[in-house]
């Protein structure tokens, strides 16, 4: 008997590319989705890049009765429903902590009431805020934020007390989280509580940290979706992509098939069980190097980014990712570069309709004062 796996945000673009995987494995896949219009547009109906195979209840997991109707027969969970965006996060606190914290707490209860064997629950980089750095003595430095004074001043690096530059290092699942941002706070606060209450009842639970996750099914005209998606809704519509700071920020852009093959083994491998992993690509890039890639990849090489020289508040210097645990535990290795997926992603993008609202987020931003 094929064993029955419940996705939440499954219609969504890492769930829709979980439930493929799954499929090709031999599971049977159900999806819980509330086809949010701010991912799947307006008059969203199923989208036509879910699997066939997959069925699909549209449902919020904050309804109880949704979430139990979801759970029937099911013997593995993966938790990805969850409002996503670093700056959006910051002035619509009540629905992100609604959506992310008290979600998950509904889907904890009915856990509660009828266990699995396992639950993977999506968690994010942005819980470490500031990653690992290095000082010109050795010295590892875990704990480091910009202040704001150095920000107005437009010193974007960061610093140890005595001003001097630190090294940023890949950043492991040890270091503190620092949160920065009303999305980090919950996404922590979705890792930990899994993890506690699967202990608890003794369902297994597993964090997987996503990094910054790319591919084709990203919502396009969602200005506050993975910034690959961003610059290329900026790029499809002739408009340059704007980049915060100097665009010397580094990150880690991680396949979502890789993330896909990181999130079944999580299911398949019993020593993943209580485990929190950093799922990237182990490389980074910066910002500024992205755009340029994407702009290439596009055949858009004429329109150069803007460099805003802004800063927005909840946003982190350097970030990307250790995999050494992944790699030990999962048997996890990233197998697509960021060239090879921006070829594919490229063919992708230019098949879709981008509805450019960039400019209309960061108008926000900046009329509620989050950016300077």
């Amino acid at each position: 008997m094929k064993k029955q796996i419940l996705i939440s945000g499954g219609a969504g673009f890492i769930g829709s590319h979980l439930a493929d995987e799954l499929l090709a494995h031999g599971y049977r896949v159900r999806a819980l989705d509330n086809l949010s219009e701010q991912v799947h547009g307006p008059r969203a109906g199923r989208p036509d890049y879910l699997h066939p195979d997959v069925e699909l209840i549209v449902g919020d997991v904050r309804d109880r009765a949704a979430v139990r109707r979801a759970l029937e027969g099911v013997d593995a969970v993966y938790h990805f429903a969850a409002a996503v965006g670093v700056g959006q996060s910051m002035y619509e606190i009540a629905r992100y902590t609604e959506v992310n914290n008290l979600g998950t707490a509904v889907l904890l209860e009915a856990l509660i009431e009828r266990p699995v064997e396992r639950l993977i629950v999506a968690s994010s980089m942005s819980l470490y805020g500031e990653g690992l750095y290095r000082a010109a003595d050795g010295r590892l430095i875990s704990e480091s934020e910009r202040s704001l004074p150095q920000l107005k001043a437009s010193e974007w690096e960061v610093r140890d007390a005595e001003g001097k530059i630190l090294e940023p290092i890949a950043t492991p699942e040890t270091k503190p989280p620092c949160l920065s941002s009303v999305y980090a706070l919950s996404k922590y606060d979705q890792e930990r509580i899994c993890l506690m209450i699967g202990r608890a009842y003794r369902f297994p639970a597993v964090a997987l940290r996503f990094f910054n996750v790319f591919g084709t099914r990203q919502a396009l005209s969602n200005p506050y979706t993975g910034v690959l998606a961003i610059f290329a809704s900026r790029l499809l519509n002739g408009n340059r992509p704007l980049i915060f700071e100097d665009g010397l920020q580094r990150r880690d852009f991680v396949s979502v098939y890789d993330v896909a093959r990181a999130c079944r083994l999580a299911l398949e491998v019993p020593e993943a069980a209580g485990e929190a992993l950093n799922i990237g690509s182990g490389r980074s890039y910066t910002i500024r190097e992205v755009a340029d890639r994407m702009a290439a990849a596009l055949g858009k090489e004429g329109i150069q980014p803007e460099i805003t020289g802004q800063y927005r508040a909840g946003d982190i210097r350097h970030c990307f990712a250790d995999i050494t645990r992944a790699r030990k535990v999962l048997g996890y290795e990233p197998r697509v570069t960021l060239e090879e997926g921006l070829v594919e992603l490229a063919s992708w993008l230019k098949g879709q309709v981008a509805i450019d609202r960039v400019s209309d987020a960061r108008a926000e931003l900046a009329a509620r004062g989050l950016t300077r």
